[in-house]
């Protein structure tokens, strides 16, 4: 289906589950429902008067037996399949936001896998973009005119600003100006991630960016994060705040659904 498509939206929640290992949980698809074999973060429709969450919590005790006691919202997608057109709620489940044993329910497959390192197939087309965005890491340190490190389940994960990067560094940051300028000349990128200041900016570049990072440098800044989190985005958004803002929001911004809060300076320079 293209862009145009005018099909009334079906609600769908998804839980991408954590175990002590920093693995992430994926089950098949059973038979009976349309591509059946593929493989998915577990989920379901929202039923009416239902809030996600709840929808959350009744699939994955439905399909998989187990309990989800916690959760944080990430990712909103919308996705048009050849039999609906759906908007995908995904929700971070923690190691100790779950609890019980597995057990599959519907007759299908499930395994853990590492970020970067998925080796089930094939995978639902909705989520192929979300395994690259796993890849980045939910604790990052750093500040913009430096560029970002942490870790993750597939190892050290950093990214750098484009003045800086070397041949060998493939996660490259530019600042939204930097990126219309240049984008038709860009070297070859495993992730590019996009500095913006407002929420103008960043619903410009949900499109081009695989992350994007808000410079936060007021308090007007860190409300208006707030407010474009909670309507829900489409691709990780890293907060890059000065540490009085940081400490002061750090803890909404991530329950609002941030993929990380990083302390520094608020300018990425050459």
């Amino acid at each position: 289906m293209n862009a145009k498509d005018t099909r009334q939206l079906i609600e769908v929640v998804a839980g991408i589950v954590s175990n002590d290992a920093g693995e992430y949980l994926l089950s098949s698809r059973p038979e009976g429902k349309p591509y059946a074999g593929y493989w998915e973060f577990a989920g379901g429709k929202s039923e009416a008067g239902e809030t996600p969450f709840a929808a959350l919590q009744r699939e994955f005790a439905e399909e998989l037996d187990i309990r989800i006691c916690h959760a944080l919202p990430w990712l909103v997608k919308t996705h048009s399949y050849e039999h609906a057109r759906v908007r995908l709620r995904f929700f971070r489940v923690p190691a100790d936001g779950w609890t019980g044993s597995i057990q599959a329910r519907e007759g299908q497959q499930w395994a853990w896998q590492k970020a970067g390192a998925f080796t089930v197939s094939p995978m639902l087309p909705a989520n192929g973009a979300l395994l690259k965005a796993l890849s980045v890491p939910t604790e990052l340190e750093g500040r913009l005119k430096d560029g970002f490190r942490g870790a993750n389940g597939a190892g050290i994960y950093r990214v750098i600003p484009l003045a800086r990067a070397g041949a060998d560094d493939k996660n490259l940051l530019l600042t939204a100006d930097e990126y219309r300028a240049r984008s038709s000349i860009l070297p070859a990128a495993d992730s590019l991630w996009l500095a913006v200041d407002t929420a103008q900016e960043f619903a410009r570049v949900q499109d081009a960016a695989d992350v994007a990072v808000w410079r936060v440098t007021d308090t007007a800044a860190a409300h208006s994060v707030l407010d474009v989190l909670q309507n829900g985005v489409s691709v990780p958004l890293v907060v890059s705040a000065t540490p009085a803002l940081a400490a002061q929001f750090r803890t909404a911004w991530l329950e609002a659904g941030a993929q990380a809060v990083a302390e520094g300076e608020s300018g990425l320079e050459n």
